[in-house]
């Protein structure tokens, strides 16, 4: 049975999430605030967040900042606000999805299903046999355990969506993504954020490369009116 921790302080809310969740088979653990839901986490194995963003005591958003330190559980946002500026930075933040008070709780069920069916098939493709065009040379590397991107032998700050995207690079090396491509491989809702956004990723990878090995940002390739391409 997967278990799901629930972070939310109206009890109506909660109460009828709880209710539907377990009819459809799902472990709820469900916390009122975001310390709690933290130290919840802390003490237990999760396999999935369902958290609102409007906490008494910290906002969803730092509690999804802080669980993003150690842990890639998939998270679905509950929130009253519909500010497009709220939505991106739930997503940026980490965040797998994004819902606005009020939905239907039939809603929440569907997306939490859709949503691990994803993180399902990238694990499963991050164990799937290398690409054979790729090289054991390069300076980008995938720690499979620790759900983490090495250069030179040395970790990456990243974020959720920019390691989504680097592995989207590294299981198919010289392979060119156009922009739509890889909102669709490392979005869950493509349609929440512009193809713009994957500009402004890329160059934020290329810095963090940089940082860290000098040179390394041209593993990155732009290929004008194209896309992108990771070339060991």
């Amino acid at each position: 049975m997967q278990r799901i921790l629930l972070v939310e302080d109206e009890p109506a809310i909660a109460d009828t999430l709880v209710y539907a969740l377990k009819t459809e088979c799902f472990d709820v653990e469900h916390a009122l605030t975001g310390h709690d839901a933290l130290a919840l986490h802390s003490e237990k194995a999760f396999d999935f967040v369902i958290l609102d963003i409007g906490l008494p005591d910290i906002t969803g958003l730092e509690v999804c900042k802080q669980l993003r330190e150690n842990s890639s559980v998939p998270i679905l946002f509950l929130t009253a606000r519909d500010g497009e500026v709220d939505r991106i930075l739930g997503l940026e933040l980490g965040g797998d999805d994004y819902v606005t008070k009020p939905f239907s709780p039939r809603e929440i069920v569907a997306r939490v299903r859709a949503i691990m069916r994803r993180s399902s098939n990238e694990i499963g493709e991050a164990h799937a046999e290398p690409n054979k065009d790729s090289t054991t040379k390069s300076l980008l590397a995938h720690d499979e355990k620790s759900m983490r991107i090495l250069c030179a032998g040395c970790p990456l700050d990243l974020t959720a969506h920019e390691y989504k995207l680097i592995l989207v690079f590294l299981r198919q090396p010289n392979r060119v993504f156009t922009r739509d491509q890889l909102l669709d491989h490392a979005w869950q809702d493509p349609g929440a954020v512009t193809d713009r956004t994957i500009d402004a990723h890329i160059k934020t990878i290329r810095a963090k490369l940089r940082t860290i090995s000098p040179g390394s940002e041209d593993l990155i390739q732009t290929r004008r009116g194209l896309g992108y391409a990771y070339v060991p």
